[in-house]
């Protein structure tokens, strides 16, 4: 058996633990980034890493696909398409992917599934976004619609301030995507699924009110509820992840998810529980080779 790993750096905190969970489980890991791929149509191999055809992997697990335009991206996700449908298992598959990285897509499959999400308001109108800031309570959060880590998401409470947003925004031709603040506490809770279970879980707690570990929030131990681990679960189902990491936030009206990412970094979560995450990870790709 040999599994490749998708990634940007091969030496990355996280893809390191990885690759050395696949090899503490006696599994070798043929490591490269989407960009390396070289793609065959009407002739073999159809896509292959420095001279090895991917078909004679067993398995993929896909980590962060890497910056680039807007072309290299569509590329990216296509390989992963075409890989798919050579019959070699890929985690999570691009369909989910593609729903994960794009925030108005998730949050509609997440109503639909019945899943509690905070009030948004989307659109390209620069009248109509400031009608929905309006509608939304006078508080909102900016948010690109692709994007994580808390990169680009900005607050504001003065009408003003948002309208120089949205005319900015719209000239940049970016969507206007506004969220509704959620008072939160400055913290929420981070859940770790793979499969079917939550496996790890942390509160982050932060000083401001941007919750990312990468923007400065302390991780905290936190046994989830029932409720939450349920809500968890199945924000990943609805989205379609195997392996996910999905955000929650406690506000006046209860549980909320925010967002969900398909190829979550666990730095924090790992050094705020003993939870073997790289293993747990590894154990759930190998099985699903497997069978």
């Amino acid at each position: 058996m040999r599994i490749g790993v998708v990634t940007k750096n091969e030496s990355s905190w996280c893809s390191r633990r990885i690759i050395e969970a696949f090899k503490a489980r006696g599994v070798p890991t043929l490591n490269f980034s989407l960009p390396e791929i070289v793609a065959g149509v009407g002739f073999k191999p159809e896509a292959k890493v420095r001279g090895v055809d991917l078909r004679t992997l067993n398995g993929i697990l896909v980590r962060p696909i890497g910056p680039g335009s807007l072309d290299e991206i569509i590329f990216r996700v296509d390989l992963l398409h075409r890989i798919a449908r050579l019959g070699i298992p890929v985690t999570n598959s691009p369909s989910a992917i593609e729903r994960a990285a794009d925030k108005y897509f998730t949050l509609t499959l997440l109503e639909d599934a019945g899943i509690p999400v905070p009030r948004t308001v989307v659109t390209e109108n620069v009248r109509e976004a400031l009608a929905g800031f309006d509608g939304l309570g006078g508080e909102v959060v900016f948010k690109p619609i692709f994007g994580s880590r808390g990169l680009g998401i900005t607050k504001t409470a003065d009408r003003e301030i948002a309208g120089r947003i949205c005319r900015v925004l719209n000239y940049n031709h970016a969507v206007l995507y506004l969220q509704e603040y959620v008072r939160h506490g400055n913290s929420d809770i981070r859940s770790f699924v793979i499969g079917e279970r939550v496996v790890a879980a942390i509160v982050r707690r932060a000083e401001g009110w941007k919750t990312n570990v990468s923007q400065g929030a302390t991780p905290i131990p936190y046994t989830p509820s029932r409720e939450v681990e349920e809500l968890a679960v199945r924000t990943a189902r609805a989205v379609g992840c195997e392996i996910a990491g999905v955000d929650l936030m406690e506000g006046e009206g209860g549980l909320v998810v925010h967002e969900i990412n398909s190829q979550p970094g666990f730095q924090g979560l790992q050094t705020a529980t003993r939870i073997d995450i790289a293993g747990a990870m590894a154990d759930y790709v190998i099985g699903k080779a497997r069978r």
